[in-house]
Parts: structure tokens; C-alpha cells; sequence
């Protein structure tokens, strides 16, 4: 599978300027676009997987060693540190409530930034998490949003049995979706996303 991780970092970069700010990274232990040499005040990586705040750190530690890490393995929800932005990296809709995360997050920092899928996306249909993204991004309307912007970006695969691999933790129905593909070489998704600032 591949995506262009470093069109997303661009985006994310010029749309928000995270330098010299406690940063509070939500979500740390998935994709990790969060440039490393943007330099913060301090980043708080938060996330439930140990292994992957395990290898989060030495990634961003090694080359950026200026950088204050900390990392937390913890539930959102018992978070209490205070930042100057809690940014949510493709986790939003994964959370139970997401207008109750916004909430919290507002207690912890005046800036929240989301980047996360959008409801049209092609890929969260596929991935089987369209309601998922749809309800996260009613709870952002809901919470009232300060400034947005979509981008577009695709899912390549070598062929059917990459999509497989990727999409078999997702569940039955996106096993399903993914049986359109077989026997298809060179498969592209596409995958809009947005950037929110609430």
C-alpha cells in the first residue's frame, strides 16, 4: 500500500503552524504525520498502543533530538495536561463520542486541530467506516468549526491481495467492499481528508 504521506505532512504544515506551541498529539501511535522538524515548545504524543509510542519516540527523537518528547500511553478521555493545541491524527471518528473528545480537548488547549477523513471519501466507504467519519464530522459541525479545508489523495495497491491485508482488520463488510477488486492489478482508492480547526 502506498500513500503519499508527504503531501499530507505539507498540507497539515501550511495550514496550521504548530512551532513553538505544547502540542498535545492525539492519536500518535498510527500514521505519524506530524513533521518531526517542526520545532515545538513541546510535543505530547498520546496514544493506547505502548510498541507504537515506543517507536513514535525513537523516530522523532533520533534525527530532531531538540525536540521535548513525552510520550503518554493513556485514553484521551483521562488526559489532563494542558498544551496550546490538541491535534487529532486520523482518530477522531475512532472515538466513542467524538463531540465529548472536542469538549475535552477545548479543556486542555484553546486550538484544536483535526485531520481526519472526509464523509465522501471513497476510502472510508471501502475501509468500512463511512458512518464512523460521518458521525465525527457531525460532531465537529456541531461544535462549531473556525476554518476547513478538504484535500484529495489516493490508496495505491499492488493488487488484490495488498487491498486485502490492509482492509481485513476493518471487518466483514470491508472485506466485502474489497472483493470488487480481485484479480485487479495497480488498484487506486481514492481518499479525500480534511483539516479542522475548531
Amino acid at each position: 500500500m502506498v500513500i503519499d504521506t508527504r503531501k499530507l505532512t505539507r498540507n497539515l504544515q501550511q495550514w496550521y503552524d504548530f512551532s513553538n506551541k505544547t502540542v498535545l498529539f492525539v492519536g500518535a501511535g498510527g500514521r505519524q504525520l506530524f513533521d518531526p522538524a517542526i520545532k515545538t515548545k513541546k510535543l505530547i504524543a498520546i496514544d493506547k498502543d505502548l510498541e507504537a509510542l515506543a517507536q513514535l519516540k525513537q523516530s522523532l527523537s533520533t534525527p530532531h533530538p531538540q525536540n521535548p518528547l513525552e510520550v503518554l500511553a493513556s485514553n484521551f478521555a483521562d488526559v489532563i495536561l494542558p498544551g496550546e493545541v490538541v491535534y487529532f491524527e486520523f482518530c477522531l471518528h475512532e472515538m466513542d463520542d467524538p463531540y465529548e473528545a472536542l469538549t475535552h480537548a477545548h479543556t486542555l488547549a484553546p486550538d484544536v486541530v483535526v485531520l481526519d477523513h472526509s464523509p465522501e471519501s471513497p476510502w472510508a466507504f471501502y475501509a468500512a467506516e463511512e458512518e464512523k467519519v460521518r458521525c465525527s464530522a457531525q460532531a465537529m459541525q456541531n461544535y462549531g468549526i473556525r476554518r476547513r479545508a478538504t484535500f484529495r489523495t489516493n490508496q495505491l495497491f499492488a493488487d488484490h491481495a495488498e487491498l486485502f491485508a490492509k482492509v481485513a482488520a476493518q471487518g466483514t463488510v470491508a472485506v466485502q467492499r474489497a472483493q470488487s477488486f480481485q484479480n485487479m492489478r495497480n488498484i487506486t482508492i481514492p481518499m479525500n481528508y480534511e483539516i479542522v480547526l475548531l
